[in-house]
C-alpha cells in the first residue's frame, strides 16, 4: 500500500514537472504593422505565409490594428529583411516591427 501511493505520488509529480517544464521553452515575439489589412482573407494569405515559415509556433492578426503578431520557437529568429520578405509576397507593405523575447 505504501509502495502505490509512493509511486503515485511520484507519477503525478513527474508529469507536473513536464507539463511546467514546457513553459520554459520560450521563443521570440514579433510584433509588425502591416498597411492594407481590411478583411479576414488579407489576413489569411499573411497568415498561411508565416505558417509554412519554418521556427513560427503562432500566427495572430488584429485587422482593426493592422497588426501581425507572429511568435516562434525557442531558439528562432528573424532579421527584419525576412519578415518584409514574407509580408510582400503575400501582398502587404510592413511598417514597422517591433521584437520581445518569451
Amino acid at each position: 500500500m505504501k509502495f502505490l501511493l509512493i509511486s503515485t505520488t511520484l507519477f503525478f509529480m513527474a508529469i507536473t514537472l513536464l507539463w511546467s517544464g514546457s513553459g520554459f521553452a520560450a521563443g521570440t515575439q514579433y510584433n509588425m504593422r502591416v498597411d492594407g489589412l481590411a478583411c479576414p482573407f488579407c489576413a489569411y494569405g499573411i497568415e498561411k505565409k508565416f505558417i509554412k515559415t519554418e521556427g513560427v509556433d503562432s500566427v495572430d492578426i488584429d485587422l482593426q490594428k493592422g497588426l501581425v503578431i507572429v511568435k516562434t520557437h525557442e531558439g528562432k529568429t528573424f532579421k527584419e529583411e525576412k519578415l518584409k520578405e514574407i509580408i510582400n509576397d503575400s501582398g502587404f507593405t510592413m511598417k514597422s516591427v517591433t521584437e520581445k523575447n518569451l
